[in-house]
């Protein structure tokens, strides 16, 4: 799917937020292995899942083919400096909703960047009919399950022990879920 771009000012910077373009396609594949090296709160490690830019190329496509799946980048400077996807289900059972993963540049965080990645994707989900957004957060980034909270997301469960970081401890991953009635 594919919608209108938002411009936003947040802390005197200017950036747009708009759905991917296949020719964003390379710069996708860098700033994803970029990400996955600046914080623990994804699933990846550098170098691990990596997705080159055919592989963006096809997943862009595939999502502005789709009613069901929503791609956003937000551009700051003319660079992408973060995204978002909503993924939906074809199978009948799961065709109500989305499941939303979000990923912003280290450089870009404080911009309310991932807000407005947020914002722009239950925007798309409620105008779309889909009942319910889920998504998984790391037990440890509080400030996204605050920010998740205040959209209405509500904590659905915990999967314990789901991830091992590099300290060798495990964490748990927060599941929450945000219903539209």
């Amino acid at each position: 799917m594919v919608i209108n771009q938002q411009i936003y000012h947040v802390k005197g910077l200017q950036y747009i937020i708009r759905s991917a373009e296949t020719s964003d396609a390379d710069e996708l594949s860098h700033l994803r292995v970029q990400l996955d090296g600046e914080t623990e709160n994804l699933d990846r490690e550098p170098g691990e899942g990596c997705m080159d830019e055919s592989d963006f190329e096809k997943l862009i496509q595939r999502d502005t083919e789709s009613k069901r799946n929503l791609f956003l980048v937000a551009v700051v400077h003319n660079k992408i400096g973060g995204f978002s996807r909503c993924e939906g289900n074809e199978l009948k059972r799961f065709a109500h909703k989305v499941e939303f993963g979000v990923c912003v540049a280290k450089e870009c965080w404080g911009y309310g960047i991932g807000k407005g990645l947020l914002q722009q994707s239950i925007l798309w989900a409620d105008s779309a009919g889909m009942k319910k957004m889920t998504l998984n957060v790391l037990e440890t980034n509080k400030k996204a399950i605050d920010l998740y909270t205040k959209f209405g997301f509500e904590i659905e469960g915990v999967l314990k022990h789901d991830k091992v970081l590099s300290d060798g401890k495990y964490y748990n991953t927060v599941v929450m879920g945000r219903f539209n009635k």
